[in-house]
């Protein structure tokens, strides 16, 4: 299994890598903030299927290979699935007992020194706007000891975003903000830690708004937000 991931996830990489490097306008800040070694949870707002393409495109460029946290309903399909295990990815059986498994699997993952990629809103943002965190980000950090780097990206949505056609073309911008790490402790409550997480984030997506370098045109303002609408809604009750 160990040859068969070294071999896929840079051939994959090695396609996906200049499309989005080059076919993109890119504005990052903050790429710092990722560490090139040890163990780190990057936790990203979700607006676009291209999300985890893009963190691994900005994480390569400090040399890190990334794994995710995935929806295990993904691992069924036939092509997707077999990259994913291949790739190392990790399922998430979200609302059952296994859940634990999966976040024992993140924590010997980001233990042994892996950049893992998680998504605390667990799905696409309808409204492109951050939604309550749910608290299993804050579990693996509490529980690994590993720091969280939120990330906030902004432009994906417009190329491919859940209920609209994809819209492949060069020169749509991307924006992506990085900023300090988020430390948990194991005695720290879950809810006030993911709602930590979540208001970083929140900083990041309205800075990344922020220095977006493309308007919306008359009639194709679906996709713009303004930087003062990311705001952090409390997690509350949420797993």
């Amino acid at each position: 299994m160990l040859q068969i991931v070294e071999i896929a996830y840079p051939a994959v990489l090695a396609v996906v890598r200049p499309a989005l490097r080059f076919g993109v306008r890119w504005s990052t800040e903050g790429l710092e903030q990722i560490p090139q070694s040890g163990g780190v949870i990057l936790a990203s707002n979700h607006i676009s299927y291209l999300d985890p393409l893009v963190l691994a495109v900005v994480a390569d460029k400090q040399k890190r290979r990334v794994r995710y946290l995935a929806k295990e309903e993904l691992f069924a399909k036939p092509v997707l699935g077999t990259f994913l295990r291949a790739a190392g990815q990790i399922p998430v059986a979200r609302g059952s007992v296994d859940a634990a498994d999966a976040l024992d699997g993140a924590v010997k993952a980001v233990r042994s020194g892996e950049c893992v990629v998680v998504f605390p809103e667990g799905t696409i943002s309808l409204d492109l706007e951050p939604m309550q965190g749910r608290t299993g980000t804050a579990r693996l950090a509490a529980a690994s000891g590993v720091a969280v780097v939120p990330v906030g990206v902004w432009g994906a949505h417009r190329i491919l975003f859940k209920g609209r056609p994809a819209h492949w073309r060069t020169g749509i911008a991307v924006s992506v903000v990085i900023r300090e790490p988020v430390l948990i402790s194991p005695e720290e409550d879950v809810h006030a830690a993911t709602d930590r997480v979540m208001s970083a984030i929140c900083g990041c997506v309205s800075r990344a708004r922020a220095i977006y370098p493309q308007r919306a045109g008359e009639g194709d303002d679906w996709w713009e937000r303004s930087p003062d609408s990311a705001i952090m809604r409390p997690s509350g009750g949420e797993a």
